[in-house]
């Protein structure tokens, strides 16, 4: 058996905390012994411009209740916990594993998977309601599809003006003053905006950056 069949078999690792988590969770079933965790990738959420991660159900059911093309395997030193996870969440779940959270405060279960969406669509999932002129439509596309992913990073993107199919942007909080700023303009915010504007033909970064907490620009000595 190849290294990568085995993977495919058994694509998600439960540790012996997360294990110790689920069968206390487990005990309380009518028929633990007959009881499977069931975990399922739903969706993707941007966390940045740039970056995307998995979204996940994790639930119990009974194990007669898996659909026939379901992945079914074991985990534990005495395979205690049956593992099931749908045929089309198995490819991107290779590698994953379940856990408990680094601070154990927290509580609750963590998925910690290296595999990452696809992104070359940032626009992917994204229902946008646009009407209007120009600015208006740039307001709506900066409202419902970039502040949404800037806001895990404290940051935001304010419309400036329009000039022609030319428009202008500052970025506040924590974009401003940021050294990732101009990736985030020319990976995130342009890429955003023109694919869901094609009007628009250039973006243009308007943000005082040496006004932020941690400026990169600053003004050259006399």
């Amino acid at each position: 058996m190849s290294e990568n069949t085995a993977s495919l078999d058994k694509p998600l690792t439960v540790t012996e905390t997360a294990l110790a988590t689920v069968l206390e969770i487990r005990a309380a079933e009518d028929d633990p012994g007959q009881t499977a965790l069931r975990i399922e990738i739903t969706g993707t959420k941007m966390i940045s411009l740039a970056k995307a991660e998995f979204t996940y159900e994790l639930g119990l059911i009974e194990i007669a209740e898996k659909a026939d093309d379901d992945l079914l395997y074991h985990q534990g030193s005495h395979d205690e916990l049956t593992v099931i996870i749908p045929q089309e969440s198995v490819e991107n779940m290779v590698g994953a594993v379940l856990d408990v959270p680094s601070n154990a405060t927290a509580g609750g279960l963590v998925i910690r998977n290296p595999n990452e969406p696809d992104v070359s669509d940032p626009l992917a999932g994204i229902e946008l309601d646009v009407e209007g002129d120009l600015p208006s439509k740039v307001t709506a596309v900066l409202d419902q599809a970039v502040n949404p992913a800037l806001a895990s990073h404290g940051g935001f993107a304010s419309l400036v003006g329009v000039d022609g199919g030319t428009v202008y942007v500052t970025m506040g909080g924590g974009c401003q003053g940021c050294a990732a700023s101009a990736m985030t303009l020319r990976d995130g915010i342009r890429t955003m905006l023109i694919d869901a504007l094609p009007e628009i033909t250039e973006v243009v970064d308007a943000t005082d950056h040496s006004a932020g907490e941690n400026p990169f620009y600053t003004e050259a000595p006399a």
